[in-house]
């Protein structure tokens, strides 16, 4: 394809390679379910706002369960902005491919992960797609990709409810749910209901609400300190009637981690918001 193509096969008079391996949406979508029956659960990740910490949390809830010994893959569905590679450190890493199936980065021996970062020339190369590529590429995804058999495949969302999201309902009829990120402040919130209603008219389940960056973790003596405001994503779960999921505090390893490419959950278990993401996991 150019960088001109739009996706729209249909319509294109080009003689393409890629129009050729075009396939009908009903089979795309038999061979998508194919994939997903081997999955257990799937947990999308998202927010209205961007600058919240989604990724950071969606990665420490994948290594978590990871580390609780279960089978976890890891789309990274934030095409603009695929951060992921960079916070658990698979910058670098190579996505194969084995008779027409992609096969993802295995980050360790219970995660692995697929990401368009991985699969760029450069990993500072802008992404410049309009919705039909970046649909396509989440078709791809979840259609190509060999996770085998999971318990869990956590998606990471962009910000907002626009192509990304709608492609990932559309595709998957019947994710276990979603799983939604705030900070307290009203500025996040405001955006972050509309994610809550967005979940409501396609009928996703929401799984809960998590309430990112919740007042200081003194590295000290592990003490909270609300500096910022606190409790603004609890009231607003309380208000929309869905379930709270819990607050995790600002850490200052947490952000080296993410610089460094390692899983704070992992590096740090005994820190308290290390126990906050143990407790969401159980709760979930």
């Amino acid at each position: 394809m150019t960088d001109k193509c739009d996706s729209s096969c249909s319509s294109c008079s080009s003689d393409c390679s890629d129009r050729k391996t075009e396939k009908p949406a009903d089979e795309n979508q038999m061979q998508i379910n194919g994939r997903l029956a081997k999955i257990k659960n799937t947990i999308v990740v998202m927010s209205g706002k961007g600058g919240v910490g989604k990724t950071t949390v969606a990665a420490n809830l994948a290594m978590s369960l990871a580390m609780q010994g279960k089978k976890v893959g890891l789309l990274d569905a934030d095409i603009h902005g695929p951060s992921m590679p960079t916070v658990l450190g698979a910058r670098g890493k190579e996505i194969l491919v084995d008779n027409g199936e992609l096969l993802p980065a295995e980050l360790t021996e219970n995660l692995k992960m697929i990401s368009v970062g991985l699969l760029l020339p450069n990993f500072d190369d802008a992404v410049v797609w309009r919705g039909p590529m970046k649909n396509g590429v989440i078709n791809q995804f979840l259609r190509d990709v060999r996770w085998g058999d999971l318990d869990y495949l956590i998606i990471d969302l962009p910000p907002g409810t626009g192509d990304e999201s709608m492609a990932i309902v559309d595709y998957i009829k019947d994710a276990t749910g979603a799983i939604i990120v705030t900070t307290p402040q009203e500025v996040s919130l405001a955006d972050v209901r509309k994610s809550v209603n967005f979940c409501h008219k396609v009928k996703l389940n929401i799984l809960g609400v998590i309430e990112n960056m919740s007042g200081f973790a003194c590295p000290c003596c592990n003490t909270i300190t609300e500096i910022f405001k606190s409790g603004g994503g609890e009231k607003m779960a309380a208000d929309m009637n869905i379930k709270f999921l819990g607050k995790v505090p600002i850490d200052p390893e947490i952000a080296n981690c993410g610089d460094d490419g390692k899983a704070f959950v992992e590096h740090f278990p005994d820190s308290v918001s290390a126990k906050v993401f143990k407790d969401i996991i159980e709760k979930i």
